[in-house]
């Protein structure tokens, strides 16, 4: 192959990185994470936590990665790449938990000054602009606040770094052991541009009962805001109703989405793929109240494209990609 032109290439693709467990279905983790990546026009790099054994009944093993390899697979992709967007997925142990924070905390030069960029705080505090719901209540001012403009300051041109909480499969399993909740309120999440947990998991990391109530999830969000992360969209995927309701809360408010919810067993994934859209959409140039909304309606799409879709015996997953 002539490969004599291939010093004059300039065009650089976008890069995120995602740093999650593997499913060996394809339906959830890196898989949906990458798909996601790919369908929105974003380079996708990754790091292992976890190897699973699953499919669409249920998680059957689980082996975890050592944590020097976490964060040798982490070196590599920063020395190498300038990456814009870093999305957490499964870490499962303390012990990964703590090699991921301490890879983070002094990321390579080369993930930062491009892509996420300069400037990217606005993108971030910003709640301003149309709403999917109505516009939501300031928050009081807190330790949130403080730490969030300490960070923007001092980190502003770094990559963007959003954090999906996993602790249970969708089909039921434990995906963390004894000691990951603390490690992860205490080592990660100071560290966190945007925390999506779903009900259960923003219980687990308060420490309190699941949210039963739109008050209720709002009240959370602006708690686990204290804990450090610049932004926190509390996922109401689990409340009854007609309609799926998330609440991103930031430092200079709350915002609510709104979306119909769409009646389908083939759901496997689907906070994989927010989180991934919303780092794609981020790094791609939109703010994050907008980075939320675009990828709410981009999983709605996907979930779409499953409902008929046939994969193994139990529930499937989504749909990222158009089908021919």
């Amino acid at each position: 192959m002539d490969r004599s032109h291939a010093a004059g290439v300039k065009q650089r693709l976008a890069v995120a990185l995602t740093i999650a467990g593997s499913d060996s279905g394809g339906g959830a983790g890196i898989q949906a994470d990458l798909k996601t990546f790919a369908a929105l026009g974003v380079h996708g790099a990754s790091v292992v936590t976890a190897l699973t054994a699953q499919n669409t009944r249920g998680v059957r093993a689980i082996h975890y990665s050592p944590p020097a390899i976490v964060a040798a697979q982490i070196q590599a992709v920063l020395e190498d790449f300038v990456v814009s967007a870093i999305k957490i997925g499964m870490l499962g142990s303390p012990e990964i938990v703590g090699a991921v924070a301490e890879a983070l905390d002094s990321p390579s030069p080369r993930s930062r000054g491009e892509g996420w960029g300069e400037g990217q705080g606005d993108r971030l505090a910003s709640c301003s602009g149309p709403s999917s719901g109505p516009p939501g209540h300031l928050l009081p001012e807190g330790e949130g606040r403080g730490r969030a403009s300490r960070h923007l300051l001092r980190e502003g041109s770094a990559a963007f770094i959003i954090y999906d909480p996993v602790m249970v499969a969708s089909s039921g399993e434990a995906l963390s052991g004894a000691g990951f909740v603390e490690a992860a309120r205490l080592e990660l999440l100071a560290l966190v541009d945007c925390l999506t947990p779903n009900l259960v998991e923003a219980a687990a990391l308060l420490g309190e009962k699941v949210a039963g109530s739109e008050a209720d999830m709002v009240r959370q969000g602006a708690a686990l805001l204290k804990l450090g992360p610049r932004a926190v969209l509390m996922k109401g995927g689990h409340l009854d109703g007609n309609e799926a309701i998330d609440f991103l809360a930031t430092a200079e408010g709350v915002r609510r989405y709104a979306a119909p919810r769409i009646a389908s067993r083939n759901l496997h994934g689907t906070g994989c793929t927010l989180s991934s859209a919303i780092a794609a959409h981020v790094v791609l140039g939109m703010a994050l109240p907008e980075a939320v909304a675009a990828a709410k309606a981009f999983v709605g799409e996907a979930i779409e494209r499953g409902r008929e879709v046939k994969l193994g015996i139990g529930d499937g997953p989504l749909i990222q990609a158009k089908l021919r």
